[in-house]
């Protein structure tokens, strides 16, 4: 297996991670009785702060997830083996799961820059694998 392909397996891991988490909180307060099942409502803003950043975290993984993706399937499927691409990958990787962590931490103003510069990382990343798979595939 090649280093993208288990950054993307590494992707879809903690976005699962994520999901089940969330899964678990909701079945415990089912369970509690502190909710129903009808207590969270898709979309809306519900439950404590740390919660929702957590759904908000899923989410952020659910919607880059298909860019990272395509672009290390593309690679895998041309067989474009490159220790650049290697790196990028790992990087984006730690990036995500930094930008999740942090997202789910704390929304203060240095928080949330702090995000921004993990996501911008993540955009760089992938704007570089993009370019460097179209390279190395002689498109």
């Amino acid at each position: 297996m090649t280093t993208p392909l288990a950054s993307l397996l590494g992707f879809v891991t903690w976005t699962l991670l994520l999901l089940l988490t969330i899964g678990a909180i909701r079945i415990g307060r089912v369970l509690s009785g502190s909710a129903t099942v009808g207590s969270f409502p898709g979309g809306e803003r519900h439950g404590g702060e740390r919660y929702w950043r957590l759904n908000r975290a899923h989410a952020n993984c659910v919607e880059n997830l298909p860019l990272f993706a395509a672009v290390v399937l593309v690679g895998a499927i041309l067989d474009l083996g490159h220790p650049i691409l290697d790196r990028l990958a790992v990087v984006y990787l730690a990036a995500r799961v930094c930008q999740s962590l942090t997202h789910i931490a704390s929304g203060s103003d240095r928080i949330v820059s702090l995000r921004f510069g993990f996501f911008g990382v993540q955009i760089v990343c992938l704007a570089w694998m993009l370019l460097l798979t179209v390279r190395l595939s002689g498109l």
